[in-house]
């Protein structure tokens, strides 16, 4: 007998007029593992993927995968050349988010933003300088300036779960959608510093001469964040990329203090009220904390192209998914080139727990036919041996 959603209330009088208790209760359990084993295969691949279950090959995105390097978000820039215009409006989100998914059908697609989008919604204004980049006036160093912070407002950021409903319509399934956030350490950087920074004078100040600022300040971000990743989950998004992108500014030892338990702190009130939804950990040079990140409590840990892909699946062991990692300047070269760097990562990822990416997010100039090849040729790639859905 076929078992599907439809078919087991229909099929329970047959079982109970035939066979012994024993035979009817064995077919009812089998029916509904499969009907539990369809259900779950209806959910996209790059879900699956993350959770470490068994799909048919590496779903792919690429990180940036909207952005410069397409004639599309070109052509939109030139009309609306405000980046806070362009990442706070609904319908230029939305547009400019699909622009990829139009263009190449990639298996995630990411809503289009900025790690510092929620901040002005828990009292941090911010604006953008084209050449710059991100300036806040009144960069936090006191505990009068930490006392005026206040609880994310929502509200203000309706335009992120809004665009995210939008994605996820036109999207029907077919691919996941992806929110992202910045991780506590990352934007405390820009919040003390005031700007961006190379050397993060400041913030490293801070961490040695006024701990108990520090360690408020981390604590107040990641409260407000874990709430922005779960409005994000329940506007839409299937998956959450944290990043912590400038994380790997830090020696070891102190990311262990600075920004590991903030990151834990997000993933605990994340996973209490939404334990399904696949957190993804991000922090680009993190090649020497590889195991610390994988002890953070995210489900996958995103590679960037400087690490051996085989080296990273054996220090972070078989139970923790990854994400990545091939050099974002193999794009650059010939298909050939490109093939081999694709197969050679996912040969050393293995069939379970990948998530094809570049190493770091599309470089401006990439040709658009090369990011095309490499997304088809994702899906041309499948795993040899399937692991049978367990019954």
């Amino acid at each position: 007998m076929s078992c599907s959603v439809g078919s087991l209330r229909s099929a329970l009088p047959a079982f109970q007029a035939s066979g012994s208790k024993a035979q009817r209760n064995a077919a009812r359990a089998k029916c509904r593992l499969t009907v539990v084993a369809q259900a779950e295969s209806d959910e996209p691949l790059m879900v699956r993927a993350s959770r470490n279950e068994a799909v048919e090959r590496a779903p792919c995105w690429m990180m940036r995968q909207a952005g410069r390097y397409q004639k599309a978000y070109r052509d939109l820039a030139l009309k609306h050349p405000s980046f806070r215009e362009r990442s706070e409006n609904t319908e230029l989100i939305v547009e400019i988010s699909l622009q990829p998914w139009e263009s190449f059908q990639p298996d995630g697609v990411i809503i289009f933003s900025d790690i510092l989008t929620p901040l002005p919604a828990f009292g941090i204004p911010f604006e953008i300088d084209d050449n710059k980049g991100p300036l806040l006036d009144n960069p936090i160093r006191s505990m009068e300036q930490l006392k005026q912070l206040h609880a994310i407002d929502l509200q203000q950021l309706s335009f992120v779960g809004e665009s995210l409903g939008l994605i996820r319509k036109e999207v029907a399934g077919r691919a996941a959608v992806l929110g992202f956030v910045g991780c506590p350490w990352t934007l405390a950087t820009y919040v003390v510093e005031g700007a961006s920074s190379s050397i993060y004078k400041n913030i490293k100040t801070m961490m040695f001469n006024e701990p108990k600022l520090l360690d408020g300040l981390l604590s107040h971000i990641a409260d407000q964040i874990a709430e922005y990743v779960k409005f994000q989950i329940d506007s839409g998004a299937d998956c959450i990329m944290m990043f912590d992108s400038w994380g790997g500014q830090l020696p070891p030892k102190q990311w262990d203090r600075w920004s590991r338990p903030y990151i834990e702190r997000i993933v605990r009130q994340v996973k209490a009220s939404h334990p399904s939804t696949p957190l993804t950990l991000y922090a680009n040079g993190s090649g020497g904390m590889l195991e610390r990140l994988g002890q953070a409590g995210a489900d996958v840990i995103g590679l960037d192209w400087t690490v051996d892909m085989a080296d990273a699946r054996r220090r972070l062991g078989p139970d923790v998914a990854v994400q990545g990692n091939v050099d974002p300047v193999v794009l650059f070269g010939s298909q050939e080139a490109i093939e081999e760097a694709v197969r050679d990562c996912l040969t050393k990822a293995g069939e379970r727990g990948h998530v094809l990416n570049l190493g770091h997010g599309v470089l401006v100039g990439t040709p658009e036919e090369n990011v095309k090849f490499m997304f088809d040729l994702s899906k041309q790639i499948k795993y040899s041996s399937r692991e049978p859905a367990a019954v």
